[in-house]
């Protein structure tokens, strides 16, 4: 029970790795607030997961919806602890011409924005309490860059620079900043892009598999506690060998 008393958000959590993460983190003792852009989804996810469980109408791409946030888990909790950004969408599989702007602007919007925003909405809290883990989920195309992925992976790719910045704001504060770089996981969002784009990434793990939400979760969960104290800006391969560095 490492999170008994800890107070976290989990952004995308009503389903995939998201809800993997949040039932986690509750398991271990956290109260969590499932915050997410379908309301219905998170109530089902929250009242799957149990009474340490909230869920949360979130836009992650607008500011005041994080302030809400913000004030929803501390109102009912009184502390935050840890935020972990997730939410994402990976966007159409196509090459860079033939994609819209719009296209472009929506997945950096919830992917790198959304991120932005979360971070900038809880560390004056964590801040003031002198503790607090921040885990972003980028991911191996933010490192290698994946074809016919452009908004996706240039997203991702600011992600791991956002977390290396940001946690040298903090680094004498209190505050831990890390993200992780999934390959392939079996969630939903597999059902935005294509299969023979699916068979590309599944094609570059060295493990000859895609990864499972509960292994994100496991290692984000290691993240978001106190055992983690001198690693901070740090990228977290979890690609079954494909980047691992």
């Amino acid at each position: 029970m490492r999170f008994e008393g800890r107070t976290a958000i989990v952004t995308g959590a009503a389903r995939g790795i998201g809800r993997a993460i949040a039932a986690r983190l509750a398991a271990e003792g956290a109260r969590v607030l499932i915050a997410d852009v379908d309301e219905g989804a998170a109530t089902g996810a929250a009242d799957a997961i149990g009474e340490h469980a909230q869920a949360h109408r979130l836009d992650v791409t607008d500011a005041a919806s994080w302030t809400a946030a913000v004030e929803r888990a501390t109102g009912a909790w009184g502390r935050l602890d840890i935020l972990v950004n997730n939410a994402g969408i990976a966007g159409r599989s196509a090459p860079t011409w033939e994609l819209a702007v719009e296209e472009w602007q929506q997945v950096i919007d919830i992917d790198l924005t959304g991120v932005f925003l979360g971070c900038r909405a809880v560390l004056p809290a964590m801040v003031a309490a002198g503790s607090g883990r921040i885990v972003n989920i980028a991911s191996i195309a933010g490192k290698e860059g994946n074809p016919n992925a452009v908004p996706y992976s240039a997203a991702k790719a600011g992600v791991i620079g956002l977390t290396k910045a940001v946690a040298k704001e903090v680094a004498t504060l209190g505050v831990v900043v890390n993200c992780v770089t999934p390959a392939v996981i079996e969630t939903p969002i597999l059902q935005q892009v294509s299969a023979e784009h699916v068979r590309y990434m599944t094609s570059r793990i060295p493990m000859g598999r895609v990864g499972q939400p509960e292994e994100v979760a496991a290692l984000v969960a290691f993240l978001c506690s106190d055992e983690v104290t001198f690693s901070t800006g740090a990228v977290f391969d979890l690609s079954g060998g494909r980047a691992t560095y």
